[in-house]
């Protein structure tokens, strides 16, 4: 029998086209934790967003602090649990439903992607569901690593007799159907972690997405995704990126820096509980020095407490701590791509997603050191969202609302039939699908 590890990605249920239907999605981040359930309602014929087929409608939300999570990981499953309840009940409570399963987006377990080509033969007949199945088994062979698992497998093109192009080849006839697939990866035993925490709180994993890849679902425009576009979503304590072309999710990598590891600097420096350290960073930080940063004072609380021991300083330090750090983490994302070769593949733009985009500067500074053009990217086409919930910090829960619209393009196994009782998990899902297609 085939290892767990070995399995392709098991098919999210996509949205029937024509019928509604209640989705919830998690964010499972290191700085929150935000659950949404929403209604998927279907657009009149011409005013849907390309690739879409429903509008996204916020029935309940649920939003507070994330706790026993690191890195997108779990690092204490008793707090994590506690985190999850709370945020998954307000978001319950609101929507007036009982939350069963839910799909939840993976920015742990070194997210990485490789591009794979595969060819079978058709004989001549017409291309067929199974065709795809079998190309799909033929990549699956060749992508399998024992201690990983595959989040997509994105078909970049078909092509049949070497002709390349195609978007979608059934119904065409030819001797030979290639495909080039975009799989993405992630660490199975971190991915098995946080489904262990789910199904402690009674939640059935329905699908894991990518981080990146929600994130460019709700924050780019169509043309950014055809023409070439990175989209890094900066977390709190991993930034990751997602590079589309061609409409299509090429390449996605991860690094473990991020919008906490500014605020440790400025806590250690200024000798500052973390907490105020945030406060500062939220309120006065920026990245970019300006003529009166010398002249402007931050009051500030030393870790010691005491009314009579607060001090000031002036702004410039706090820019002098904070930039050698956001200079750190553009350096890092600016080399991985071209290191894979991504630079020229990612065109002239960049989009800036998640909440330490929202640092004072940083779109600047990003086009300094990367040279390209880049915005801060917001969700798009979810109605109903709060207003603090509109910013760039929740583009990826905003994302893994269209991912069901979408998902169905993905070459993956038929979906087993499954009872949600919240043990019969993800993992498990994938082993079924393995005892029975192959």
């Amino acid at each position: 029998m085939l290892a767990i590890s070995e399995a392709m990605t098991t098919r999210l249920r996509p949205v029937q086209p024509g019928r509604s239907s209640l989705v919830s999605v998690l964010d499972l981040g290191a700085s929150k934790i935000c659950c949404v359930v929403a209604r998927l309602s279907p657009c009149a014929e011409g005013k849907a967003l390309k690739k879409r087929t429903h509008t996204a409608e916020v029935l309940g939300f649920g939003y507070g602090p994330s706790a026993g999570i690191k890195g997108g990981a779990v690092i204490d499953q008793g707090a994590a649990e506690k985190a999850v309840r709370a945020a998954v009940g307000i978001a319950e409570r609101m929507a007036g439903v009982t939350v069963q399963s839910i799909i939840v987006n993976v920015s742990a377990g070194r997210l990485s992607s490789e591009m794979f080509n595969a060819t079978v033969a058709l004989g001549g007949h017409a291309v067929e569901g199974g065709d795809l199945a079998r190309v799909l088994r033929t990549v699956n062979k060749r992508s399998v690593r024992d201690e990983r698992s595959a989040l997509h497998a994105l078909p970049v093109g078909y092509s049949l007799e070497g002709q390349g192009g195609i978007q979608d080849p059934r119904g065409m006839v030819g001797q030979s159907l290639g495909v080039d697939v975009a799989v993405i990866t992630a660490e199975t035993l971190a991915m098995r972690n946080i489904e262990l925490v789910l199904n402690r709180c009674h939640l059935q994993v329905e699908g894991f997405i990518a981080t990146p890849y929600a994130c460019g679902l709700s924050a780019l425009a169509d043309d950014e995704a055809e023409l070439g576009v990175a989209c890094v979503d900066f977390g709190a304590s991993t930034t990751s990126v997602g590079v589309f072309k061609g409409g299509h999710l090429m390449f996605v990598d991860a690094v473990a820096v991020g919008g906490h590891n500014i605020t440790l600097d400025i806590a250690r420096n200024l000798s500052i509980s973390i907490e105020e350290a945030e406060r500062l960073k939220t309120m006065h930080a920026s990245v970019l020095p300006s003529q009166s940063d010398e002249r402007d004072l931050i009051a500030i609380s030393p870790i010691s407490g005491g009314k009579d021991e607060a001090t000031q300083v002036p702004r410039a330090v706090l820019t002098r701590i904070i930039r050698p750090r956001v200079e750190e983490i553009l350096t890092i994302i600016g080399d991985r791509l071209q290191a894979m070769r991504m630079a020229d593949i990612s065109g002239r733009r960049f989009v800036l997603t998640g909440g330490g985009s929202e640092l004072t500067g940083l779109p600047e500074m990003a086009r300094r050191i990367l040279g390209r053009n880049v915005r801060c990217g917001r969700p798009l086409g979810v109605s109903g969202l709060p207003a603090m919930a509109k910013g760039p910090a929740f583009c990826a829960v905003a994302g893994m609302l269209i991912y069901p619209q979408v998902c169905e393009h993905e070459l993956a196994g038929e979906r087993p039939r499954a009872v949600m009782t919240g043990t019969d998990g993800y993992f498990s899902r994938i082993g079924q699908w393995l005892r029975s297609g192959f």
